[in-house]
């Protein structure tokens, strides 16, 4: 169903004032048939971020860069792959709430909506993730 979807990442990640230890996407969505796209808040828990952290995940992708970059421009690199990490996984979760439908009108899928699903789905994407996090570095 995602295929259906036309998603452009807008900005992020950033805090959310009004929610300490939540971060959130913003990605514009527009379905084929639909006349006009929306946007869409995508939150995320720091907590089940820095979980996924943990699995690895960002671990092998930053070793990965250490590999692959000068030593004096490793942390530029590092803090810019963090940042994507947390895209990625944001997309990730609005890929899940589109195969759950999303109704043509701005919205936010919240921190605590697809916690189960999203670990698991990041788990299985998770060389594709790495990939497009690589690239975007051009590394």
């Amino acid at each position: 169903m995602a295929d259906e979807f036309r998603t452009t990442f807008f900005f992020g990640p950033e805090d959310v004032p009004e929610r300490p230890g939540v971060l959130r996407c913003l990605f514009n969505t527009k379905k084929r048939s639909w006349k006009g796209g929306i946007q869409v808040a995508v939150e995320l828990a720091e907590a089940q971020l820095e979980r996924l952290r943990e699995r690895g995940l960002l671990g092998e992708l930053l070793e990965m860069l250490r590999a692959r970059v000068e030593p004096e421009t490793f942390g530029g690199y590092e803090q810019r792959a963090r940042d994507l990490f947390t895209q990625q996984i944001c997309r990730v979760k609005l890929d899940l709430a589109i195969e759950k439908g999303l109704a043509q009108e701005n919205q936010a899928v919240g921190a605590d909506a697809f916690q189960q699903e999203l670990d698991q789905a990041v788990v299985a994407r998770a060389d594709a993730i790495r990939q497009v996090i690589l690239a975007e570095l051009d590394v």
